[in-house]
């Protein structure tokens, strides 16, 4: 099993920024594509951000594309989402999530372990 735990949500005026985290615990973070999603009120959840092992390749939706930056410290067993000029559509709960295999995939049924959450509002 791997733990995931997120951290950094927050209330954020619109154009601000914030900083998510994710860290892991458990079986062995290596060798696993991390990625970032999120589920807004009344709307399914939507794929954000994903980074492959050991983190040469990343792959962003268009709708964060050069807003949001996912990185990864494979040292510190962590994953990070940058996110500037946060707009009010990017208020959800972002979920950190790992797959058993080192290739990204923006498809969520292909990840194996999933955190609790953590809260993201934008006001405008």
């Amino acid at each position: 099993q791997v733990q995931l735990v997120e951290s950094g949500g927050g209330l954020v005026e619109a154009g601000g920024s914030l900083r998510l985290s994710c860290a892991a615990s458990g079986r062995t973070f290596s060798n696993k594509a991390m990625g970032w999603f999120r589920q807004a009120p009344g709307k399914e959840g939507e794929f954000v951000a994903a980074i492959s092992w050991p983190g040469r390749f990343t792959y962003y939706a268009d709708s964060v594309k050069g807003r949001f930056t996912i990185s990864r410290d494979n040292a510190e067993n962590a994953v990070y989402l940058q996110m500037n000029s946060l707009k009010p559509e990017d208020t959800a709960v972002y979920y950190c999530a790992a797959r058993s295999s080192g290739r990204i995939s923006y498809d969520d049924d292909e990840y194996d372990y999933w955190g609790q959450g953590t809260q993201v509002t934008v006001s405008s």
